[in-house]
């Protein structure tokens, strides 16, 4: 719907909080490219008697989207927010290949986010690499959410409340400068 009201060149109130006033005219013609792309494609399926076209375009947003939101959760919920070393606000998820190809090993999560540049068929290597220097991967999806929803649900009584990621004694600080008992730490206090 968001689409159809954005294409009919209307922008919400709620969007115009975060879309400045002169990206406004982008993302109506956006959404009336994407609205002219569904039409062709519904018009397309509908010549060709054949479901393939949507089955391409469009559908798998329908189908697709409860494991991008599954994967996607994983990422840092209920981890601590505003910390800089990625290792204690992010989780690496080993999961099974089939969700690791959809979700194209961002399942390495931590490492992503330490080394933004490296492409995603190499996350899996590099975690091996750095391994020493993180907290111990979650074992499971499901493991994953053991651990994360009982955070959210206790988050909704204390917003101040995360999981405590823990590093092991091998690892060394992601940067040293930011850590309390560095001297340039304790200079600036």
């Amino acid at each position: 719907t968001d689409m159809l009201r954005n294409a009919a060149g209307i922008i919400s109130p709620a969007e115009k909080t975060f879309i400045p006033e002169q990206e406004q005219p982008k993302a109506i013609r956006v959404a009336r490219i994407w609205l002219a792309i569904y039409i062709a494609t519904i018009a397309l399926a509908l010549y060709l008697h054949s479901w393939l076209p949507l089955m391409l375009v469009g559908l798998p947003r329908l189908y697709g989207a409860w494991h991008h939101v599954m994967t996607g959760l994983l990422q840092h919920g209920g981890l601590a927010e505003n910390v800089i070393d990625h290792r204690l606000n992010s989780r690496t998820v080993l999961m099974n290949p089939i969700s690791r190809f959809i979700y194209w090993n961002m399942n390495y999560h931590v490492e992503h986010h330490m080394f933004p540049m490296v492409p995603y068929h190499a996350l899996p290597k590099l975690h091996e690499m750095i391994k020493h220097d993180l907290p111990p991967p979650t074992p499971s999806i499901l493991a994953g959410y053991r651990e994360m929803i009982p955070a959210f649900l206790r988050q909704l009584r204390n917003e101040d409340y995360f999981l405590k990621r823990v590093l092991p004694p091998t690892a060394k600080p992601y940067r040293e400068e930011l850590h309390n008992d560095s001297p340039v730490a304790a200079a600036a206090e």
